[in-house]
């Protein structure tokens, strides 16, 4: 009875707390719009639109960018969307419909991770004002692999250590007589506690195998297809030697850091009298715990396809605390 109770009880807090979130964020964005800060493009007449990537127009599969869009007034005044644009104008406002890309309530686009999806294809991106539905935008983003590629299989870190337990503080002596007639001494205080050591970091993991294939696409412009495994799980990426790159990671976990040791309590004051009574002296602070061991580096095995080896310098293996990476020269066929 008292777990149902206690369920609904969170149920019902939650939903208040949402309730809430919106109410909050509803009232925020009303106050900017009175104060000038933001616009609603349901009372603002527009005559075009249209949108940009402002870290250049290609994306990388995995890549992020955000997007503006800018809108013009009857009088060409120019207003921007908020966000990387610095504008005005509210994304809840436009509605961005997107093929290949996919894009967030916050205006950014981005790629999927696999090549395989956007291969041989261009993204779209189209942007459309539902208060203004004779307006859209249109906007091609090319798919581009001369991009600095990451692939990580690293140890995971080590926990953390717990943090010591601070000691006492010693309790005040009692308190004796200044009276001239019947002096009496002061009580001492009590020392401190001492503080407890803290816990030493956990061992860092130790990262997988790494198995590493690279096949080369011929072309007017040549593509590496590149296949990395490792614990059951394979990765691809498609990369263009012309400035683009793939790191292959890894390395062992971090150790974890050590926790702070506890520290000492104060030592109690001397009760007042005639003499005062001695303060307690101080407790000893804790030790800090000890980093744990970072892991130990993966094996890496690279084999590559004889067409390959003109552009192995774009291939980065990463292993910190691991053998030397292996480089196999063997035919590789077509990932994909």
């Amino acid at each position: 009875m008292n777990s149902t109770r206690f369920n609904y009880s969170s149920t019902i807090w939650t939903a208040f707390l949402g309730i809430a979130l919106v109410f909050t964020l509803t009232a925020c964005t009303q106050m900017k719009v009175k104060l000038g800060m933001k616009v609603y493009l349901a009372k603002t007449p527009i005559t075009s639109i249209a949108a940009s990537l402002p870290n250049g127009p290609g994306l990388a599969p995995g890549e992020k960018s955000p997007l503006v869009v800018v809108v013009t007034e009857p009088d060409g005044k120019i207003l921007q969307t908020e966000g990387a644009g610095h504008g005005k104008v509210l994304w809840k406002d436009l509605k961005v419909t997107t093929s290949v890309a996919t894009a967030n309530q916050k205006g950014t686009i981005s790629l999927p991770h696999d090549p395989r999806i956007s291969d041989g294809k261009l993204a779209h991106v189209t942007i459309t004002v539902p208060t203004h539905p004779d307006l859209h935008a249109d906007l091609d983003i090319p798919v581009r692999y001369n991009f600095a590629f990451t692939s990580n299989f690293s140890g995971t870190p080590g926990s953390s250590g717990t943090d010591g337990v601070d000691g006492t503080n010693g309790a005040s002596g009692s308190m004796g007589s200044n009276d001239p007639n019947s002096p009496s001494p002061g009580g001492d205080g009590s020392p401190g506690g001492n503080g407890s050591n803290g816990g030493d970091g956990g061992p860092g993991g130790n990262a997988p195998p790494v198995q590493v294939r690279v096949a080369l696409r011929a072309g007017d412009r040549p593509l590496l297809q590149v296949g990395v495994s490792a614990s059951g799980k394979e990765k691809l990426y498609l990369v263009d030697p012309q400035g683009g790159s793939l790191t292959i990671k890894a390395d062992g976990g971090p150790g974890g850091s050590g926790g702070r040791g506890g520290r000492g309590g104060s030592g109690g004051s001397g009760g007042m009298g005639t003499p005062n009574g001695n303060s307690g002296s101080n407790g000893s602070d804790g030790r800090s715990g000890f980093d744990g061991p970072p892991g130990k580096g993966g094996s890496i095995t690279v084999t590559y396809d004889p067409q390959v080896k003109p552009y192995l310098a774009v291939i980065h293996p990463s292993n910190k605390g691991g053998p030397t990476p292996v480089f196999k020269e063997e035919p590789v066929p077509p990932l994909w």
